[in-house]
């Protein structure tokens, strides 16, 4: 099957990133506007699809499926798709925990290969707030396996 052929598959096919059953929803360009188009902005994309929502203790969670345009290792995940991911889920959760922030480092633990075309969990959790630093945690999982695990030094932007 040539790369053409897949990528029109793709797009044909509806991907089921419900929650699970206790999540709400969460609009998040409604937050933070047109700066989630680089990862989750297009809804029918072959990279990356996303739906985020929000559980009871107001945390942060998204499933995310990534498609063949982020393709690294043959059937696995590009590395730095993982990281954007992480990137845009860790600064999302500060905004949603009402931080307007920028991210100031990233550190991203590969734990397994990603692989394709599967829907994956991401969490994550603000876990202290020291004056303009918001420290954020985070992981992308599908069962017992976990692909990432991240700690984002978040810095709230003044004025905002």
């Amino acid at each position: 099957m040539s790369n053409s052929t897949v990528l029109k598959a793709c797009e044909q096919t509806e991907i089921d990133l419900s929650g699970a059953t206790d999540w709400v929803p969460f609009d998040a360009p409604a937050l933070v506007g047109d700066s989630l188009r680089f990862v989750s902005g297009d809804s029918r994309g072959d990279r990356f699809r996303a739906r985020y929502y929000r559980d009871a203790e107001k945390h942060l969670h998204a499933r995310f499926w990534l498609g063949p345009e982020a393709e690294g290792p043959p059937g696995h995940a590009h590395g730095g798709a993982v990281a954007a991911i992480m990137d845009e889920a860790l600064g999302l959760a500060a905004w949603a925990a009402g931080y307007p922030i920028v991210v100031g480092n990233l550190n991203v633990s590969f734990r397994n290969m990603l692989p394709l075309r599967k829907v994956v969990t991401v969490e994550s959790k603000v876990v202290s707030v020291e004056g303009r630093k918001i420290m954020v945690h985070g992981r992308i999982f599908r069962g017992e396996t976990t692909y990432a695990e991240a700690q984002c030094l978040c810095i709230t932007i003044p004025g905002k």
